[in-house]
């Protein structure tokens, strides 16, 4: 015995297409259950499962650029610093 009513396809032919593609309510809320937090610095990369090879050529550059920076003069020292001649 067949169902009674509208098919499928009759079904959804008075009906307008969806004009809504983004919302972004709620997100704030999600975001900030937890607490929005500062990304963390100064934690040291892991350098495992990294090239040998490239690892030691790493560590010899980093060696020559603080090398080349106790030669230099005192002036791109102290433009490093943030001070200028007088100290300041």
């Amino acid at each position: 015995h067949a169902k009674k009513g509208k098919s499928r396809a009759q079904h959804h032919t008075g009906r307008m297409a969806k004009s809504k593609n983004h919302t972004n309510h709620n997100q704030n809320y999600k975001a900030h259950r937890n607490g929005i937090k500062r990304p963390k610095f100064g934690t040291k990369v892991s350098t495992k499962g990294m090239d040998p090879k490239f690892i030691r050529n790493q560590k010899h550059a980093k060696k020559g650029m603080k090398r080349a920076e106790a030669k230099a003069p005192t002036h791109t020292k102290q433009r490093k610093a943030g001070t200028d001649h007088y100290g300041n």
